[in-house]
């Protein structure tokens, strides 16, 4: 099935672009970017762009690799003022 029109890539080449990536480095964040570059083209109008994601992601490989997943934290309450907690500021007294 043809998934981008405007530079001819169909579902086949995105899966044998994933395989290819996910063999050549099992560490690799494969993104549609790095896709297209490992295709030798490049992405013009963009409107394939949904369809393009889920090609991706219907291949078991396109996962993030184990020791890449959650790396975000929890964001605090406190982590909303730059790190600082709320009372970084010194009270304004009149003098």
């Amino acid at each position: 099935m043809i998934i981008c029109h405007c530079t001819k890539i169909s579902d086949h080449d995105i899966h044998s672009a994933i395989d290819w990536m996910r063999a050549s480095d099992p560490q690799t964040i494969i993104t549609p970017g790095k896709i297209y570059r490992a295709l030798g083209k490049k992405a013009d109008c963009g409107g394939c762009m949904t369809l393009f994601l889920d090609t991706m992601r219907s291949n078991a490989k396109v996962s993030v690799p184990a020791h890449l997943q959650n790396l975000r934290t929890a964001i605090s309450s406190e982590s909303e003022y730059e790190g600082r907690p709320q009372s970084h500021r010194v009270s304004q007294q009149s003098t």
